[in-house]
C-alpha cells in the first residue's frame, strides 16, 4: 500500500501532542482457518450494489468448533447454508451488520475442512464506516461514474481492501493472519475488461450483452489482497520468464503503457536475483483506476494505481522518480514482503511497508546510481522528521487506536531507512542472505519483526536484539551535536558526539572519514554513551572530518564543523548527502564568501535535485551573490536538461522582475515540459501581463499540471470574468494537489470578479477542499487567503455578499476535524 501522497504547497506539519495510551491489539485468534474462497458476483450499477454468492471453505485451527464468525459489513444476507456434497442445509446465524455468527449444528473437528454457502447483497455506498487519514475510503468496493453522469469520465469498478474493507463486498475472516486460495467469477457488461488476482481461466457469454469472467488464484494469500477491477481498459501485454506481465490503462493512455510501466520486467528480474527468491506468483498485472482512495495497492498479482500513474508523453517529462516509478517498485516489492510473507498482525505492519519503502531506495540505486538512492532515502526520511508527533511512535506498534493510523511516516519512511541502515551495518551479502532466509522460512505464511531478527541473526552470526530493541520496539531517534578539536602538539583529531534526545542513549555504529593531504582514512566507531569522544592520530590537521561517512544513519545532527570544511566536503566527499549538507550549511551563512562558493558550485552539481536546491536556497537580495549567480542561473534557465532545475532557475530569475529577461522567458514557453512552461509564464506575468495573458490563452488547448496552475494565476491577475468558466472547469478536473496549487490564482481572480455566481462557486470550492483535507494543510493560511479576497471587495457592491460567503467558509473550515 502506498498511502495518499499529499504534495500540497500549503502542507502543514503535524504538531506534537500528548497521546493517550492506545489499546493493545494482538494478532487475531485463529479459531477457523480460511482454506478456499469462491465468489460469483454481479453488479447493480444504478443501485451501486454487488449481488454475491460465496462458497467459503474453512477448517478449525486447533480445536473442534461449532461456530464460525465471518466479517461481513453492511450486507443483506439472504442464505447461509452448510454444503454437504451436492446438497445444502440451512444454518442459523446472528448478524449485527458487522459480523456474521454462524452456528454449525455440531462441532467440526480440528483440521477437517467444511464449506459454508452464502447469498448476499453488498451495499458499500450505504456503509457508515469513516475514511482514515492514509486511505480515503472504507467502502471496499467503489463504483466510479456508474450512471455516466460525468461527461468524459470512464465507468469503472475497483476494490480497495487494506486494511479490512474487503469484507464490505464478500464475507470472510478479514485478518492478515488468514490465507486462502480463491476463485472469482464476475458477470459484467460484455464491453468491459475485468482484472482480478491470479489467472483468467474462463470467459463465457451468459446473457445478451453480458459476459462472465472467472479468475483463479491457486496460491494462498490474505483476504485484504483480493481485488476486482472492471472498466474500459486497454491491455498492453508483456512477459517476464514466460509469465504474463500486463498493463491496464484507459484507451487514451494505452500508447504510453510501456513508457510508464515498461520497466516492470527488469524490476522483477532485479528483485528476484537480489532477494534470491524468484517472484512467487503466476502473473503480474498493473491497472490504473479513477478516484482511487490511496496512492497504490499491492493486490496479489494485480496492483492498482491512482490516476496520477497515467499521463501523456509530455506529462512524463516532468515526472520525478518519486511520483510513479517509485510506486511501481514499492507495490512490486510487496509481492515478497506483504503478499508472500504477510504481517501476522497490523501492529507488525513494518514487515510489509518498511520493506516496500526500502525497495524505492534499492531500485533507484540499481537504475540511476547512488545519488538517486540517497536522494530518495533523504526525501523519505525528511518526511518522517517533518512531524514531531512521529517521534513518539515505535515502528512495531501493537498499541494503536485505529488500523489506518499505522500507515504513517514512522512505519514507512523511518522503517525503510532503518532497513537501509541495517544493510550498511551487516553488509550486502549477509543482509540479503538474511532476507532470503526470512522469506523462505515463512513462505505463503506470516511474519513479524522477531522472525526477521532471527533470520538476520542466523545469516550474520550476531545477536541483533540491541538493534531491534532500539529501532523497532522503541520510539524516538538520536539527536546529536558534533564538535571537533585538533591537538597540534600531539597531532590528534578529536570528535565529540553528544546525544541530546530524551531517554536512553542509542548504540550507533558508524564510520568517521579523515581527509588529510588528499587521502582518506576511515575509522569505524560505535557510539554507546550520551557523550563520547573519538580520537585519531593523523599526520597533519585534516582538511575534513566526515562523521557518518556512509550517510545512512537515522538521526538529526547539529554538525559544528567550519564552513570551510563543508566546502571541502562538497568538493571531495563523493556522496549526495555530503553535497546536500554543504548547501544547507551555506544557506545558514549566506554572507560568508565561502558560503557563496558552495552555493555557486551547487548550481553546477551533477545531481538535478541539488542544482534545483542550490537555486532555491540562493538569497538573490545579496548583491554580491546575485552578481555572481545570475550568469549561472541564465545558463540553467536556457539549457539545463532537467526540467526541475531549469524551472527553478526561471523562477529565480523571474523573482528579479527584470525586463531584460523577457526574451528568455518567452523562449522557454516553447519547451515541451509543462513545468518549464509554467515557470516561464509566471516569470513573464509581472513583466508583461498582457503578453502573459495572450500566451496563457494560447495554452488552453494543451495544458496539464503546473502549467494549468500558472494559467489560473495569470487569469487571476490579468484576466476577467470571461475566463471564469475555464478556470472552474480546470479546477474541477484537477486532482487535490492540482487544486491546492491553483489557490493563489483562484484567490486573485475572486478578488477581482464582481459576478455573484462566480464568487459563490469559487469560495465554495476553496472551502470544500480545505474541509476535506484539513488534516494535511495550513487551514489558517487558506482562511487568510479568503480574508484577503474579502478585503479586496471592501467598499464594492459585492462587499456584503463576499463577507457572508467568507464568514461561512471560515466557520466550516474551523469546525472541520
Amino acid at each position: 500500500m502506498q498511502p495518499l501522497r499529499i504534495l500540497f504547497f500549503l502542507l502543514a506539519a503535524a504538531p506534537a501532542f500528548a497521546q493517550q495510551p492506545a489499546p493493545y491489539r494482538p494478532a487475531a485468534p485463529q479459531i477457523n482457518d480460511l482454506v478456499h474462497t469462491r465468489l460469483a458476483v454481479e453488479f447493480d450499477y444504478p443501485k451501486r450494489h454487488l449481488l454475491g454468492r460465496a462458497w467459503v471453505t474453512l477448517k478449525p485451527h486447533a480445536a473442534a468448533t461449532d461456530s464460525l464468525r465471518l466479517d461481513a459489513k453492511g450486507m443483506d444476507i439472504a442464505t447461509v447454508a452448510l454444503v454437504q456434497g451436492t446438497a445444502q442445509s440451512s444454518l442459523k446465524y446472528e448478524y449485527n451488520q458487522r459480523q456474521l455468527l454462524i452456528h454449525l449444528k455440531e462441532p467440526v473437528p480440528a483440521g477437517q475442512p467444511y464449506t459454508v454457502y452464502l447469498e448476499y447483497t453488498a451495499k458499500p455506498d450505504e456503509l457508515k464506516d469513516k475514511a482514515g487519514s492514509a486511505i480515503r475510503g472504507a467502502k471496499g468496493l467503489y463504483f466510479i461514474n456508474p450512471d455516466s453522469a460525468v461527461a468524459g469520465k470512464p465507468v469503472q469498478i475497483w476494490t480497495q481492501g487494506e486494511p479490512d474493507a474487503n469484507s464490505a463486498w464478500f464475507p470472510t475472516i478479514d485478518e492478515p493472519n488468514q490465507k486462502t486460495t480463491q476463485e472469482i467469477s464476475m458477470t459484467v457488461p460484455a464491453k468491459y475488461v475485468t482484472l482480478s488476482n491470479g489467472r483468467l481461466v474462463k470467459q463465457e457469454a451468459t446473457a445478451p450483452g453480458l459476459r462472465t469472467d472467472t479468475w483463479k488464484m491457486d496460491e494462498p494469500h490474505a483476504p485484504y489482497l483480493f481485488m476486482m477491477a472492471v472498466g474500459d481498459f486497454r491491455i498492453t501485454k508483456d512477459t517476464w520468464r514466460g509469465k504474463e506481465v500486463n498493463y491496464y490503462l484507459e484507451p487514451q493512455y494505452a500508447a504510453q503503457a510501456r513508457a510508464i510501466f515498461g520497466k516492470t520486467p527488469r524490476m522483477l528480474e532485479y528483485f528476484s536475483q537480489r532477494l534470491g527468491v524468484d517472484f512467487p506468483w503466476n502473473k503480474y498485472s498493473q491497472v490504473v483506476g479513477r478516484d482511487f482512495v490511496a496512492g497504490a495497492m499491492e493486490n496479489t498479482t494485480a496492483s492498482l494505481f491512482g490516476e496520477h500513474a497515467q499521463g501523456s508523453a509530455r506529462e512524463q517529462l516532468d515526472w520525478p522518480y518519486a511520483l510513479v516509478e517509485r510506486e511501481i517498485a514499492h507495490e512490486l516489492f510487496h509481492h515478497w514482503f506483504g503478499d508472500y510473507v504477510t504481517a501476522e498482525s497490523w501492529g507488525q505492519l513494518t514487515v510489509n511497508e518498511s520493506f516496500a519503502n526500502f525497495s524505492e531506495i534499492l531500485w533507484a540505486e540499481h537504475e540511476y546510481g547512488p545519488d538517486a538512492a540517497a536522494q530518495q532515502a533523504d526525501l523519505s526520511l525528511r518526511t518522517y522528521f517533518r512531524a514531531p508527533a512521529n517521534f513518539l511512535l515505535p515502528v512495531v506498534r501493537p498499541r494503536y487506536a485505529a488500523k489506518d493510523d499505522l500507515f504513517d511516516a514512522v512505519i514507512y519512511q523511518k522503517g525503510g531507512n532503518i532497513l537501509n541502515m541495517l544493510r550498511a551495518y551487516l553488509g550486502e551479502e549477509v543482509f540479503f542472505r538474511g532476507l532470503k532466509r526470512y522469506l523462505t522460512q515463512n513462505a505463503f505464511g506470516t511474519g513479524e519483526a522477531h522472525q526477521l531478527r532471527l533470520a538476520l541473526e542466523e545469516a550474520s552470526g550476531q545477536d541483533l536484539n540491541w538493534f531491534f530493541n532500539q529501532w523497532y520496539f522503541g520510539a524516538v531517534h538520536p539527536v546529536v551535536t558534533i564538535d571537533y578539536a585538533w591537538d597540534a602538539a600531539r597531532k590528534v583529531q578529536s570528535v565529540t558526539v553528544k546525544q541530546t534526545q530524551a531517554g536512553q542513549p542509542f548504540r550507533l555504529p558508524f564510520t568517521i572519514a579523515y581527509y588529510v593531504g588528499g587521502k582518506v582514512q576511515h575509522q569505524p566507531v560505535t557510539l554507546t554513551e550520551a557523550t563520547q569522544t573519538f580520537t585519531m592520530p593523523l599526520a597533519a590537521k585534516p582538511e575534513l572530518v566526515n562523521v557518518d561517512a556512509e550517510k545512512v544513519l537515522v538521526w538529526q545532527k547539529d554538525d559544528h564543523k567550519p564552513l570551510a570544511e563543508f566546502a571541502y566536503q562538497q568538493r571531495h566527499a563523493a556522496r549526495y548527502l555530503d553535497r546536500r549538507e554543504a548547501l544547507r550549511a551555506a544557506q545558514a551563512q549566506p554572507a560568508d564568501p565561502v558560503a557563496r562558493q558552495i552555493l555557486l558550485a551547487g548550481l553546477a552539481d551533477k545531481s538535478p535535485a541539488l542544482r534545483e536546491m542550490a537555486v532555491e536556497v540562493l538569497d538573490l537580495r545579496n548583491p554580491a551573490l546575485r552578481k555572481a549567480a545570475t550568469p549561472l542561473l541564465e545558463k540553467l534557465a536556457a539549457t539545463d536538461a532537467a526540467p526541475q532545475a531549469q524551472a527553478a532557475a526561471l523562477a529565480a530569475l523571474g523573482g528579479l522582475k527584470q525586463k531584460s529577461y523577457a526574451p528568455l522567458f518567452s523562449k522557454a514557453l516553447s519547451s515541451r515540459s509543462y513545468r518549464v512552461q509554467a515557470a516561464a509564464l509566471e516569470a513573464l506575468l509581472p513583466l508583461s501581463p498582457a503578453q502573459a495573458l495572450a500566451r496563457a490563452t494560447a495554452f488552453e488547448a494543451d495544458n496539464k499540471g503546473p502549467l494549468t496552475g500558472a494559467m489560473v494565476l495569470v487569469y487571476g491577475q490579468a484576466g476577467s470574468t470571461a475566463q471564469w468558466p475555464l478556470v472552474r472547469a480546470k479546477y474541477d478536473a484537477a486532482d487535490p494537489n492540482g487544486r491546492f496549487q491553483m489557490f493563489a490564482g483562484l484567490s486573485e481572480m475572486l478578488g477581482r470578479l464582481d459576478d455573484p455566481t462566480a464568487l459563490a462557486e469559487g469560495i465554495a470550492r476553496i472551502r470544500d477542499l480545505t474541509v476535506e483535507f484539513k488534516r494535511y494543510v495550513d487551514a489558517g493560511r487558506i482562511v487568510g487567503l479568503l480574508r484577503g479576497v474579502q478585503q479586496r471587495h471592501a467598499g464594492r457592491p459585492t462587499a456584503a455578499l463576499v463577507a457572508g460567503l467568507v464568514d461561512q467558509a471560515a466557520a466550516a473550515i474551523d469546525a472541520a476535524k
